[in-house]
Parts: structure tokens; C-alpha cells; sequence
């Protein structure tokens, strides 16, 4: 019988492969390189497949999807209850292969290429705000060993008050504390700017996406929240129901 469903454990190198055929019998398990993946798949029949989700599940799935495979990427935690063996590739791609084919299964809808730029900005931001913020925490902490107290706060606080607060206590800070909390600071400036060139690249994007447009109407939805719920979703239908929405 022919290969009906299979899962795909993926990794950098090396792919699983399990494949079942209509009664779920094992008909392949197959170890595949990365530049032989597209080629196996394009002599298979169309058929389920199903992976993990993971960085570069959304890609495969396109990929695939162009060949005429139907593609599910399934989140992790619902792929572990299946895994019946010790942890290993070969357990995870047959765990898979039978998530995939459970007829209450959660999937996470495939990204489109259009999708998947805009969520790396927000991620990308996402990350510079956290540092910033270490950052601005650095600061305030270095300060207070020396009994310099800065309120919390970034701008209306750290920018405006440190150049200051250093100044007045020019005579009785070392000149090498000093240096080092203008360089902190200078950093802290410099992950601003990250953050509001970041921040642009998504607006620009907002005003583009009548999609996100129409969001930012609802009260409460700015454009980061719109884009990034238009980047995620997409098409609600594509869930299982609303709650998994």
C-alpha cells in the first residue's frame, strides 16, 4: 500500500522521516540530509505530513505545499503525549506522524512568506526593548552602589537626570566611574535607536496592510498590536475554533 501520512522530524542537518500507510502501518523510516529533502518529497505521492513546530517549520511547509503535499505543523505540547519510547528522532518523527493524523488535533496555521518578515521585526524589537531595558536597569543599580538614586523610569528619568547627576558629583566620583556610566549610557541610547527604527519598519508596514488598518479602529489596538495580530493570524479561520484562537 502507499505512503498515506508521514512526520517529519526536523533539525539542522539531518531530517526523520516515518511513514505510514491508510491502516497506519510503518511502511519508511528514513534519515534525510537537508539537500536531499526536497528531491524525496517530489517523487512521493501527495500525501499528510506533519511537523513540529519550530524556526523553520513554516518554510518546509511551503516548500512541501508546492509539491501538492497537505502539511499540518503541530505545536510541541501536543506532539509529546505520542512519543512512546525514550526521546530520540526516530520516537519524535513516529509521534508525529501519528499527531498528525488525530482527527481533534491542534495545528498552527502555516505562515506565508509575507507573514513570517513582519513577526521577525517584532521579534527582533522585542529584543532590543528587553536589553534596553537591562540596560537602563544596569545603570540605575551602579549608580546606587555609590549612593546615587535614580526614580525608575527610562526617559523621564535615566536620560535626563544621569549627565546631571554625574556632574553635581564630579568632585567625589572616580574619573573611570564616570567614563564608564557615559559609555553605559551611549549604549542605552544607541538600543533606543534600534527600537524606533524597528518600530518605523512595522508602521510603514501597518499603513500598507489594510488588514492591520482595520484593526487599529478597535479601541485599544495600536499599530504594533494590529500587525502583529495580522502577522500571526492571518485568517482566523484557519483555527480549530475560538478558544485556540
Amino acid at each position: 500500500m502507499e505512503i498515506t501520512t508521514i512526520g517529519v522530524n526536523l533539525a539542522t542537518n539531518v531530517f526523520q522521516v516515518h511513514g505510514v500507510d491508510q491502516r497506519g502501518k510503518a511502511m519508511l523510516r528514513k534519515q534525510l540530509r537537508r539537500e536531499q529533502t526536497v528531491e524525496f518529497f517530489a517523487k512521493l505521492p501527495p500525501c499528510l505530513i506533519g511537523m513540529e513546530a519550530c524556526g523553520s517549520a513554516h518554510h518546509w511547509a511551503r516548500v512541501l505545499q508546492a509539491q501538492g503535499h497537505t502539511v499540518r505543523v503541530i505545536a510541541s505540547q501536543f506532539v509529546k503525549p505520542y512519543v512512546k519510547s525514550n526521546k530520540n528522532d526516530a520516537a519524535d518523527a513516529e509521534a508525529i506522524c501519528e499527531a498528525v493524523a488525530r482527527p481533534n488535533m491542534r495545528f498552527v496555521p502555516v505562515k506565508s512568506v509575507e507573514q513570517q518578515p513582519v513577526l521577525v521585526v517584532h521579534r527582533a524589537r522585542q529584543g532590543f526593548v528587553k536589553a534596553r531595558t537591562a540596560q537602563a536597569n544596569q545603570i540605575r543599580g551602579l549608580l546606587a552602589e555609590l549612593g546615587l538614586i535614580i526614580p525608575r523610569g527610562l526617559w523621564h528619568n535615566i536620560h535626563p537626570r544621569v549627565p546631571a547627576l554625574l556632574e553635581r558629583a564630579a568632585d567625589t566620583l572616580p574619573l573611570a566611574f564616570r567614563h564608564l556610566i557615559e559609555r553605559l549610557l551611549g549604549q542605552l541610547k544607541e538600543l533606543d535607536r534600534q527600537v524606533a527604527e524597528l518600530e518605523a519598519q512595522i508602521q510603514a508596514w501597518h499603513r500598507s496592510s489594510e488588514l492591520s488598518r482595520r484593526l487599529e479602529k478597535i479601541p485599544g489596538i495600536g499599530p504594533l498590536t494590529a500587525s502583529a495580530l495580522v502577522a500571526s493570524i492571518a485568517d482566523a479561520r484557519s483555527f480549530n475554533n475560538g478558544r485556540q484562537l
